[in-house]
């Protein structure tokens, strides 16, 4: 379903009019297994039954500005027919409307919408027969409750080591690299390091595809793990620099700056993982951009045929479309907030962000339609003014009167030409930051606050 049809059933009155943008790409079947799947289905019926939280969750994660009591005004989310009306729901019944879901019925849903959503983005825009995926990890700052410093922990800062202001999530994502949508995702708390969350996400990793990963994932153990030639899986990374750097022996020239190199576990790999073959051969493509310090990537596309080296270089910085993502939930959907999550449950807290995801999957899907329409990728359609889109139907769509729709339409017709970008431009210069440290003195966290040693 598009926004054009969706504002139309708005105009007809039906109740689920500000939520009908994304009912059928997100089929309730699909809500009521998640549910099912995890008992948390509504045995009476409530004025905020399972299957409405679940909406209320995953707008919270797109109206990131409006309190919760207002995300349920606006999405209609109490029962038509009840007695009071739904301005009266109180925030004490939502939380415990949130509290009987709990997080397991939106990771259930997610992961299952993910897998089919994900799978399909990715047969558009294969490279070469292979499906482009990525992986990386970041943090989410959550509210300074103890509740959340017990379960996520906190970063400690240099170089006094003292606790950062706020508890911390990390979260490690696998994504389609050409649309963005998120294929699986991991969390913990900050303790937990990328490289261990990652475990859970390689097994996703379908036949033919290949995943580019930073160079912080680039362990011995995981390149016999990810390269399996007979289910046509591939990887590509950039080599470490410095002490880090694993020692490449030639073994084969396949033209400039490409051949195929050896490599060798340490010793404590071989300690500590015995299993693991003495050798393994790799690609090695050496490059250097303009501006920027020589570079040479591994991979385990060893054919330089059907691979050509120019293009596996070109390939690895759509690596950056993970950063961009990451971006596009911090900075457009969280308003950059200074606690970007809002609840102050550790529970709560792991509801809302795979609440968080589900909506930015829906937002790119919607992305990815209007792209299809205008025969452009799916990088080219402005995440900013997408969200702005979907966000204004949420909030507005169950008032707009039928006489009003033609209108409507005609602008946002109109409008369509603002979702799609230039181009993208290469990548010229090395990461920094114009404005690095503020004058204010930090304010350090209560003792009080602070888990026992």
């Amino acid at each position: 379903m598009d926004l054009g049809q969706a504002l139309l059933q708005a105009g007809e009155g039906r109740a689920e009019a500000s939520f009908a943008l994304f009912a059928e790409t997100l089929d309730p079947e699909w809500i009521e297994r998640a549910l099912r799947a995890t008992d948390k289905a509504s045995v009476r019926r409530r004025k905020l039954p399972a299957e409405y939280v679940m909406w209320l969750v995953i707008g919270m994660g797109l109206l990131r500005d409006r309190s919760i009591q207002e995300v349920v005004r606006h999405l209609d989310l109490v029962l038509p027919g009840a007695d009071r009306d739904r301005e009266t729901v109180s925030g004490g019944a939502i939380v415990q409307a949130r509290d009987r879901l709990g997080p397991q019925p939106l990771a259930w849903l997610f992961e299952q919408t993910a897998g089919v959503w994900a799978t399909a983005s990715a047969d558009e825009q294969r490279w070469r027969g292979l499906a482009l995926y990525g992986v990386d990890g970041t943090t989410l700052r959550v509210p300074d409750s103890p509740e959340n410093d017990a379960e996520f922990g906190r970063q400690a800062t240099s170089p006094e080591r003292t606790p950062a202001g706020y508890p911390q999530l990390r979260v490690v994502a696998l994504m389609v690299l050409r649309s963005h949508l998120l294929a699986a995702m991991a969390l913990g708390p900050y303790r937990n390091g990328e490289l261990t969350l990652a475990q859970n996400l390689w097994p996703k990793l379908p036949d033919r595809s290949l995943i580019v990963v930073d160079r912080e994932f680039a362990t011995y153990e995981l390149f016999h793990r990810l390269a399996d030639p007979n289910r046509e899986r591939y990887w590509l990374t950039r080599a470490r620099r410095g002490k880090r750097q694993a020692k490449l022996k030639t073994v084969q020239r396949l033209g400039p700056r490409d051949s195929i190199v050896e490599l060798r576990p340490s010793s404590l790999v071989r300690r500590l993982r015995p299993w693991l073959p003495h050798t393994l051969r790799v690609r090695a493509i050496r490059y250097q951009q303009p501006g920027f310090r020589p570079q040479i990537l591994l991979t385990s596309l060893l054919d330089p045929d059907a691979y050509p080296a120019s293009e596996i270089i070109a390939l690895y910085h759509e690596r950056w479309e993970l950063e961009l993502s990451f971006d596009e939930v911090k900075t457009h959907t969280l308003e950059r907030q200074e606690a970007l999550l809002r609840c102050k449950a550790p529970e709560r807290v792991k509801q809302e962000l795979w609440g968080l995801a589900l909506a930015y999957n829906l937002v790119r899907l919607a992305m990815a339609r209007v792209a299809r329409r205008a025969g452009v990728s799916p990088v080219r359609i402005s995440y900013r003014h997408a969200l702005n889109f979907i966000r204004l139907f949420w909030l507005s769509a169950h008032l707009v009167s039928p006489g009003a729709l033609p209108r409507r339409l005609d602008a946002l017709h109109e409008e369509l030409a603002l979702l799609i970008l230039p181009p993208r431009r290469p990548r010229r210069f090395p990461r920094a930051v114009k404005i690095k440290l503020s004058n204010f003195p930090r304010k350090r966290p209560h003792p009080s606050r602070l888990p026992p040693k």
